[in-house]
């Protein structure tokens, strides 16, 4: 019989990710997935599976949980308060969860976005190749107390394994490439787009993350002359109040707003990472 994990008590913003559903931009579908993908190939490694595997993910704070057999579980991303029975285990690590035993997962110490991990991952039915929610297009939904999610075959393995700390929390360097509408800002806005240092919004979410700043907003001088086209995670358009904006996961599939860069896939989990108030650098590369 398969193994199942009960949500005792689930968090504000609990869904199942895994590395997202490619192939559907054209159908209007962003790509989605986790919000920090490295967190997902983390977990690969602790409990010696495939990065795509599902896993919880879980925004600001976790949950509580049960499972009805032994199973190997792993913890990756932003560091949550995190115990078994009450005995603190530690992070970036993975464990032996015992039948019964109560796996407590608090609010988050730094970073956004903490992932739970199970062997053989979460066995939810795939929508269009994916377990992953994506909540703006309304497939999926955001866990809730009472929910028993099925688990894949565990090929077994290691557990009390651990991982370092990765340099993606509390960085403030992110590196962008230049973007479609980068050459319409002239070089004095683009310069002081690289010398500012900017602050993550508290509005953010898997669609996008506002920065915030002091001074004076950018802009183009034919910010309202753009034709909406094909816009990608890590775009960083600029709003009509000249405020940055970086698009995440879950952004939609074309924009209008003009974009001054793009982050580069391997740092954008960084700005996912990013608690409100963290400041953040951005540097062409």
């Amino acid at each position: 019989m398969s193994a199942a994990l009960t949500i005792l008590q689930a968090g504000p913003a609990m869904t199942i990710q895994d590395l997202g559903r490619p192939g559907y931009r054209a159908l209007g579908l962003t790509h989605g997935g986790a919000a920090d993908p490295t967190a997902l190939h983390e977990g690969a490694a602790l409990l010696g599976q495939d990065p795509n595997c599902a896993a919880l993910e879980m925004a600001g704070s976790g949950g509580s949980f049960e499972a009805d057999q032994d199973i190997r579980i792993a913890l990756t991303g932003a560091q949550m308060q995190v115990n078994i029975d009450g005995e603190p285990i530690a992070w970036n690590a993975s464990h032996l969860l015992p039948a019964g035993a109560k796996l407590t997962i608090g609010g988050a110490r730094d970073g956004a976005y903490g992932y739970l991990h199970v062997g053989g991952g979460f066995d939810v039915e795939p929508v269009m190749e994916s377990r992953s929610s994506h909540l703006a297009a309304g497939i999926g939904a955001l866990l809730q107390s009472g929910e028993v999610l099925p688990l894949g075959a565990d090929k077994g393995g290691e557990t009390n394994l651990t991982l370092p700390r990765d340099s993606r929390f509390g960085a403030e360097r992110v590196r962008i490439v230049a973007s479609m509408q980068t050459d319409a800002f002239d070089d004095a806005t683009r310069a002081r787009f690289t010398e500012t240092t900017f602050r993550r919004d508290a509005r953010a979410n898997r669609m996008g993350a506002r920065m915030d700043h002091e001074g004076e907003g950018f802009a183009t001088g034919g910010q309202l002359t753009i034709v909406s086209e094909v816009i990608t995670p890590g775009d960083i358009q600029i709003t009509g109040d000249g405020a940055p904006f970086v698009l995440m996961c879950e952004c939609q599939t074309t924009g209008g707003y003009p974009r001054i860069g793009t982050v580069i896939p391997c740092d954008l989990p960084i700005v996912a990472q990013a608690q409100p108030g963290a400041a953040l650098q951005f540097e062409f590369i």
